[in-house]
């Protein structure tokens, strides 16, 4: 990867739906070669998606919780992974070294929806010993770029 390929990189950090015609003038390249570098920084796995940003409280989900998950035992890790990638309203997760075992980002209506999620969803997840919610208050960096 060389400087071209990372400059292509943070234009499309800030704006995944510029044209390739725009982004080869913005680093300073001719269309066609500009399409090649994204194409393979597409294949390498570099580039690994594109999407849009939605606004959670513009979709009904404005209450945002942090979880932190303690398992009784390692033994069923792979099921309790399968069961927060098939949860929607769990939107991310990590697997953390030490206590706690996971950080999980889950999203909700308001408090009453979060705690029938807690109660039905985040309770009966497989091999859960511990769980401790912690409300976000107001989010001042999402999104973050990478610095490429």
């Amino acid at each position: 990867m060389d400087d071209l390929d990372r400059a292509i990189l943070a234009e499309l950090q800030l704006d995944g739906r510029m044209s390739a015609t725009a982004l080869a003038e913005k680093v300073g390249l001719s269309v066609a070669p500009c399409h090649r570098r994204i194409r393979e920084l597409e294949r390498s796995g570099v580039i690994a998606g594109y999407q849009a940003v939605v606004n959670p409280d513009r979709v009904g989900l404005g209450f945002e919780a942090l979880v932190f998950v303690t398992l009784r035992d390692r033994a069923h890790l792979k099921e309790f992974e399968s069961a927060v990638e098939a949860e929607e309203l769990i939107v991310e997760a990590q697997r953390l070294f030490g206590e706690p075992d996971f950080l999980l980002r889950v999203y909700a209506k308001d408090l009453a929806h979060y705690q029938l999620v807690y109660d039905e969803v985040l309770v009966g997840l497989p091999a859960v010993e511990k769980l401790t919610s912690t409300i976000v208050m107001r989010n001042i960096k999402g999104q973050a770029v990478l610095p490429v």
